[in-house]
């Protein structure tokens, strides 16, 4: 019998891109193909790429650099490039990486199967179209083997908002939704095989507009008080979500579906009203607040996740303090914050930019604040009862690892749970990044 063909992916960026490389082993599985978890061994190389961060594109290539030497061990060897990074740079990758055999962008990975058989022919298959099929349609149907009990679901993809600073709208296309009788298929196919906790993906997810079964298009609300509907499904959560799409429905959602769990991560970006015009980003700072007020309203115990950008082109020391004064005043559970960095292409690159050592006082200062809030909401859970899904073994023996339904993690130690098992936790102790306890 023949040995099957090994495959390395590395994953960089959002959750999308996680599930995005599932769907792309799962492609290349129907080829032969198996997961390993090191390149050396690998008959082929894949790196599902990410353009949001920071150089991402150089950080690719220096990848690819360190596959050199494999490559020519192993002339056989085959590389390829998925994700934003091929999509906005596809030509360029050929150009200067000759010995990449494939690049695929995040709309075409379906494919993937066509461009590797190419690629054994000596040709070198880039594809970074924005296809008029429905990739998901034309995916391999997914492996009944057992799956973690937390899952990643896409339900949208793309961006219409056009903020100044992104790149989503050119590496992912406009906004599309997927079907609604897709999604529930594929979830009741994930809770079949374990899964008791999804998380919806998108890049603007509560656009979500998808078709439902009568024809009309459904809202995410809808779609999630559907998916609540399935026996097995305990969990669901979303992200990421934009201010301008929290519709009425769901907030509502917020208060009145038990399996949606209390956390919510809402981009706001910067406090200052100045700063969220020139981001283009269509919400004030108040707007923002009210928002968040009518949530919590629905949902008392609401956890708040955000993305700040510190040090955008023409910010002033006031224009960051009102960002400051946004944070007091929301009190997150946690938080994601970068300096500004210019993407090619994008409206705010062309703009006046921040002197470098501005940026970086400023976020140190704007992490001290976030982490002093993190630290006091999660301090706060000691006593507590929270829900704990367990996910794996810990480090230590006996330790098992989980996660709240504020998305804390929670070590439990010498307790007879497994993996998927849904329990009770009384907090007993706070840690810099999570929460230890014992199981009712």
């Amino acid at each position: 019998m023949t040995a099957p063909m090994k495959l390395f992916i590395k994953t960089y960026g959002c959750q999308m891109n996680v599930y995005d490389s599932e769907r792309m082993a799962e492609a290349l599985g129907g080829e032969g193909y198996v997961p390993t978890d090191s390149p050396d061994d690998a008959d082929m190389i894949l790196l599902n790429t990410c353009h949001i961060r920071e150089k991402a594109a150089e950080k690719v290539y220096s990848e690819l650099g360190r596959y050199k030497g494999l490559k020519a061990e192993k002339p056989d060897l085959k590389i390829g490039v998925a994700g934003c990074v091929a999509q906005a740079e596809g030509e360029e990758i050929v150009r200067r990486q000759p010995m990449v055999d494939l690049v695929v962008g995040p709309q075409s990975y379906h494919r993937l199967p066509d461009l590797l058989a190419k690629a054994k022919t000596g040709a070198r298959a880039l594809d970074t179209d924005f296809p008029e099929e429905d990739k998901f349609e034309h995916l391999t149907a997914r492996p009944k083997a057992r799956r973690a009990p937390a899952a990643f679901l896409t339900v949208q993809e793309g961006c219409d908002k056009f903020c100044a600073f992104c790149v989503v709208p050119y590496t992912r296309g406009a906004e599309v939704s997927r079907p609604v009788d897709r999604v529930v298929s594929e979830a009741r196919d994930l809770v079949e095989r374990g899964v008791r906790e999804i998380t919806l993906l998108g890049q603007n997810v509560n656009a979500y507009h998808g078709v439902g079964p009568e024809g009309a298009d459904w809202g995410l609300a809808r779609l999630i008080r559907e998916l609540a509907r399935i026996d097995g499904l305990e969990r669901i959560r979303f992200t990421t979500s934009h201010p301008n799409d929290m519709d009425d429905d769901l907030i509502a959602a917020h208060g009145d579906c038990d399996k949606l769990m209390p956390y919510l991560h809402l981009p706001v970006q910067a406090g200052s009203d100045k700063i969220l015009k020139r981001m283009n980003r269509q919400h004030t700072a108040e707007s923002y607040l009210k928002l968040i007020e009518r949530l919590r309203a629905a949902r008392p115990d609401l956890h708040l996740s955000g993305d700040f950008i510190v040090g955008f082109p023409e910010e002033t020391e006031a224009d960051f303090q009102a960002t400051l004064d946004l944070v007091e005043a929301v009190e997150y559970g946690s938080a994601f914050s970068f300096k500004y960095s210019t993407r090619p292409g994008t409206p705010a690159a062309e703009r006046a930019q921040v002197p470098e050592d501005e940026k970086t006082e400023r976020l140190q200062r704007l992490q001290s604040l976030l982490t002093r809030q993190q630290r006091a909401l999660q301090d706060a859970m000691v006593g507590r009862d929270v829900s704990v899904l367990f996910e794996k073994p810990g480090r230590m023996d006996g330790q098992m690892v989980g996660k709240s339904e504020y998305l804390h993690a929670v070590h439990v130690t010498g307790a007879d749970v497994a993996p998927g098992d849904l329990r009770r936790v009384r907090v007993l102790e706070s840690g810099p990044n999570s929460l230890m306890g014992t199981v009712l």
